[in-house]
């Protein structure tokens, strides 16, 4: 059984936010799913999680900054340090072919995905929410 799976109670309200953390979880679990597989698999879905991780991020710090959310705030500060954890779990399979710890990730993400969303991204939902109804009755 994958360490997470979507479900509607993850959902913040926002279609575009849902769908990239329904990805992100997909994508969370097809890495779990290749810490079986030969290392260039399990590389292979690593660099496609980060790829996304990175848009998805960019995607939220952008709405952010347009909202006037000020860049040095813990959802910043989170998204940064997942990269890094990201981008150096990568370097130890890469280097020293350390299946492990790429686990390690997964499984550490899962919680952390779940609290992040539920407090950081669920109230940048209703700020767009606000926003887009503030332009639409306009």
């Amino acid at each position: 059984m994958p360490a997470i799976t979507w479900s509607d109670e993850m959902a913040v309200g926002h279609a575009r936010i849902d769908q990239t953390h329904q990805e992100f979880v997909a994508l969370l679990v097809d890495v779990e799913a290749a810490l079986q597989a030969p290392q260039a698999e399990l590389l292979a879905r690593l660099d496609t999680f980060a790829e996304h991780t990175v848009a998805h991020f960019a995607q939220e710090e952008a709405w952010m900054l347009e909202l006037g959310f000020a860049p040095d705030t813990c959802h910043f500060f989170q998204h940064q340090q997942v990269l890094e954890v990201v981008a150096a779990v990568r370097k130890r399979l890469l280097e020293q072919g350390d299946v492990e710890t790429v686990g390690l990730m997964v499984r550490g993400l899962v919680p952390w995905f779940t609290h992040h969303a539920s407090n950081l991204d669920a109230p940048l939902a209703e700020a767009l929410a606000l926003r887009d109804g503030a332009a639409t009755a306009a």
